[in-house]
């Protein structure tokens, strides 16, 4: 047995979906914002939370610690699903540069009624940016209090290994 066919066996080789969050950026605070995080809501089932702007910028009309945005992490079979409906808008098509460097990935859509939500004319109709988070068992020694450490380069999640997850878990391109 090679090296490779020993390293594909391991089940802590395996790659799942940490998490995944879903952004949707309006530009401004107010009515338009309060829209989108109820569609938000509507697809994931969650309270979304609130992002403020870093800094004022004129030209967009954008003071500094303006809520702009709205977003929701999503974990577990829900995010799954979702991940699901949005690649399914996508056509399962995601260019190279889609791919980070630290083997996560995402995409955007335009319209919010592509994943299923039934147009209303008074909510309009938003974009929103899918963010998803990659990782093998074992991440949990990273990010816990006691006894932290860290995770070797060959455990972590490389841009070639999500890639490959990608094309095989949903026939992607």
């Amino acid at each position: 047995m090679s090296v490779s066919e020993k390293k594909a066996k391991n089940p802590m080789r395996d790659i799942r979906v940490a998490k995944m969050i879903i952004n949707c950026c309006v530009g401004e605070s107010g009515d338009r914002l309060t829209k989108a995080a109820k569609v938000l809501e509507q697809l994931t089932g969650q309270q979304p939370v609130f992002s403020k702007a870093r800094y004022t910028v004129r030209t967009f009309a954008i003071r500094r610690n303006e809520k702009i945005a709205a977003h929701v992490t999503i974990r577990g079979e829900k995010a799954l699903q979702l991940l699901e409906s949005g690649l399914k808008v996508k056509e399962y098509e995601l260019h190279k540069n889609n791919f980070s460097a630290t083997g996560n990935f995402g995409f955007g859509i335009d319209e919010h009624i592509d994943l299923g939500i039934k147009y209303d004319p008074s909510t309009g109709i938003y974009g929103m940016d899918f963010y998803i988070v990659l990782e093998r068992p074992g991440k949990r020694v990273a990010r816990r209090k006691r006894c932290q450490s860290k995770v070797g380069t060959c455990h972590q999640v490389t841009k070639e290994d999500a890639m490959k997850w990608f094309q095989q878990k949903y026939d992607g391109i």
